[in-house]
């Protein structure tokens, strides 16, 4: 079917799915995930591609476009996947968690559409059923500002995308069984830049090329499984210029610590002598440290890559003072024709605090991961789709976990963790990290702001020390060992939403929860109703399919 039919037929049903906007162009995608083997590093091993491609295809578009994704679920099992940091506005119908969709049964296909509406930036794709994240089926999200906005740069010579993230040589099904039986995923194997390593045995490709004298982006994200990854290139300095959605004052750096999930677009300029240069990614806060390599090669220059590499910075201070660096621009537009910084989120008033600690612990013997005192566990029956048919009380209870973290951490309930919010609440988010290990977050449906993170236990006074001013607004932040984070945003996007650990082993044995944040207005001005293309499984797969509940 031809991209201008599949758009007037989605026009014509609008009263139902309610995605497409017939004033923005559609852009469409046809994946078929397979299983296949490959040797990112030297071992013969089963992953997953997307139309034979490891990482998957890149999705380059435009903001206000309307993205269409048929996925052909080839694999032996359901599947799915989502669009990490595209705010998915009145739509958590496509956010691709378990909680709000059911996954793709094996031999089906599903077509996902979204709006990615008002944003710009650098943002990634991932299987979030099973392990699959550490099979593969990753890969670059990029959504570029419409040509009458403009942008607080030069237009660069060309725009790349670099996935980097540590790897496992052994299968998905191998890592998920590891976790299924009690025991964690342990170090991995070796670090990858979009999907290879270097050997730096003179027989490399490269991974880009440059022109001497031009400058080029390069959006870097991190993929990876368990660790933050400093990323580098030899002898060149990067100037930060957009991160997760937000342009940032452009600092420049020679090396960014990547937290997972996580995604930073540099400008980087060839103005060294012609040849090749490595970029190097290798893991932070490790005992023993994993380097991966990639080449970048100038046109028509001469000479292999110094086999020196640069060294990384030591330490969690060096990382936490680099964060305290990056500032929201506020003189630069962002996808609508306004200042970014009008929005002053340093002057309205907290309705909520909500604090959610980490915590790892034994139950049944088995590892388990909490938060507050929960592990999560998805039901067979997604929560939005239980709550839309009328049985979500059937599937899960609501606020079982307090504002507050408990006093022992060590006593754990395994259920659904499910929080209601008041719609349009402008929410404090504390995380609180009384582990020894660096954990990162993940909110879906919202753009937060980092206003602080600092080592200790966290308490009202701190408050002096937030940036009320230009904190970066994006959708992950990091919290360092015995360390705390304070995030601000307002939920003012009706649905159920996902709020994880990027670390997929803690995710998948249950540090997640979802906001269940409801539509006073019941209008699709807020939030769509449930799209007629949606799958249903679970207790409500027999049930006749309720009315719309929202009027348009």
């Amino acid at each position: 079917m031809s991209g201008m039919m599949l758009l007037l037929l989605l026009c014509l049903s609008l009263g139902t799915i309610s995605v497409v906007h017939c004033g923005d162009p559609t852009i469409n995608f046809e994946w078929n995930v397979t299983h296949g083997t490959l040797s990112p590093l030297g071992v013969p091993q089963q992953v997953i591609l997307i139309n034979g491609q490891f990482p998957g295809p890149n999705i380059n578009s435009t903001t206000n476009n309307n993205v269409v994704v048929n996925v052909f679920n080839n694999l032996d099992e359901p599947f799915l996947l989502t669009w990490s940091g595209i705010q998915q506005r009145k739509n958590s119908w496509q956010d691709g968690t378990p909680g709000t969709m059911c996954p793709i049964p094996a031999g089906k296909n599903f077509t996902y559409q979204f709006q990615v509406k008002d944003q710009i930036g650098s943002f990634i794709y991932y299987p979030t059923t099973a392990m699959h994240r550490a099979g593969g089926a990753f890969g670059g999200l990029r959504v570029n500002s419409r040509l009458m906005i403009p942008v607080p740069y030069d237009t660069p010579e060309d725009d790349y995308t670099v996935l980097i993230g540590d790897w496992y040589t052994k299968s998905h099904n191998a890592v998920k069984k590891l976790l299924d039986s009690g025991r964690s995923m342990a170090r991995p194997d070796g670090v990858l830049i979009n999907g290879k390593d270097a050997k730096g045995d003179g027989k490399d490709e490269p991974l880009f090329t440059m022109k001497a004298g031009k400058t080029y982006k390069y959006r870097i994200c991190n993929v990876g499984l368990k660790n933050t990854l400093n990323f580098r290139i030899q002898e060149h300095w990067m100037t930060l210029v957009e991160m997760e959605g937000s342009h940032t004052v452009q600092n420049t750096y020679q090396s960014l610590d990547v937290h997972l999930g996580q995604c930073m677009a540099v400008l980087v300029t060839a103005d060294k002598d012609p040849k090749d240069y490595y970029m190097v990614a290798s893991t932070r806060f490790t005992k023993s440290v994993l380097t991966g390599k990639g080449i970048i090669r100038y046109e028509n220059g001469k000479g292999p890559a110094d086999p020196e590499l640069p060294e990384a910075p030591e330490g969690w201070a060096w990382s936490l003072n680099q964060f305290r660096s990056f500032r929201w621009n506020l003189t630069s537009s962002a996808a609508r024709p306004n200042p970014q910084g009008s929005y002053h989120y340093g002057k309205i008033n907290i309705s909520r605090t909500i604090r959610l600690a980490n915590a790892a612990s034994k139950v049944d013997g088995k590892l388990r991961y909490s938060i507050n005192g929960v592990s999560h566990v998805d039901p067979e029956t997604p929560l939005k789709l239980a709550e839309y048919y009328g049985v979500g009380d059937k599937v899960f209870k609501t606020d079982t976990i307090k504002d507050e973290p408990p006093e022992d951490e060590t006593k754990v309930e395994v259920h659904p963790n499910v929080v209601n919010q008041t719609h349009r609440d402008f929410v404090e988010i504390i995380f609180e990290n009384h582990e020894k290990s660096l954990q990162t977050w993940h909110v879906s449906g919202y753009a937060i702001f980092a206003v602080a993170i600092e080592p200790g236990r966290w308490d009202p006074e701190k408050r002096k020390n937030y940036n009320l001013l230009d904190a970066v607004s994006r959708h992950t932040i990091q919290v360092y060992p015995k360390s705390w984070a304070a995030i601000m945003t307002s939920f003012d996007n009706p649905g159920m939403w996902n709020i994880r650990s990027e670390h997929p082993e803690r995710r998948y044995l249950g540090q997640q929860l979802y906001i269940a944040v409801p539509n006073p207005s019941h209008s699709t001005r807020d939030e769509y109703n449930m799209p007629d293309t949606a799958l249903v499984c679970g207790i409500v797969k027999d049930m006749p399919k309720p009315p719309p509940p929202y009027r348009n």
